[in-house]
């Protein structure tokens, strides 16, 4: 399995006190005080923008991101990653337009850059995550805030702090890392 590996640093640019990281990692303030810059050497992580795995998310693969607010509008940074571990095989999802896996149900494979054109689904609000790793946009066509969504069963977005948020587009996270 391949391994991830990013370093955080202080402040902008890669400067300040730095911080490296292959493995998920609840709350970064432990290592450094604030993080503003960081630069993905292997793999994908999600990055949170508080403790825990909370808040606002964004998908980061390899590459350099030298200023986290004007790139993803995340307020205070970053405060704890998640290595999201590569994934070779199916891609196989259910999504649910009600809470608790009620209303319309239609099964993925691959990602659907609409779910309202391709499947007239208005809402997705529940989901059952069976192979692979994914990634959910607020809008059409990758857009928006995200969400990783890795396997298991989802059986309210609004109770795991996605209140008023609906999801309208989804993607496999693939060997892109």
């Amino acid at each position: 399995m391949n391994m991830g590996r990013a370093t955080f640093y202080e402040d902008r640019n890669f400067q300040g006190r730095s911080y490296e990281c292959s493995s998920d990692c609840p709350d970064i303030s432990s290592y450094m005080s604030r993080c503003q810059s960081c630069r993905v050497q292997s793999g994908c992580f999600m990055v949170y923008e508080r403790p825990n795995y909370m808040g606002n998310q964004y998908f980061m693969k390899r590459g350099e991101y030298s200023d986290y607010q004007s790139m993803m509008g995340m307020s205070d940074g970053i405060r704890s990653c998640r290595m999201i571990p590569m994934h070779r095989g199916n891609y196989k999802m259910r999504i649910y337009e009600r809470e608790n896996f009620g209303g319309q149900m239609h099964e993925m494979m691959d990602d659907c850059d609409s779910i309202q054109e391709r499947y007239r689904m208005s809402d997705c609000q529940s989901c059952n995550v069976m192979d692979g790793h994914w990634l959910m946009y607020e809008q059409p066509h990758f857009r928006g805030r995200q969400m990783y969504m890795r396997p298991g069963e989802y059986r309210s977005f609004r109770e795991m702090g996605m209140s008023g948020m609906k999801f309208m587009s989804i993607r496999r996270i693939t060997d892109m890392c």
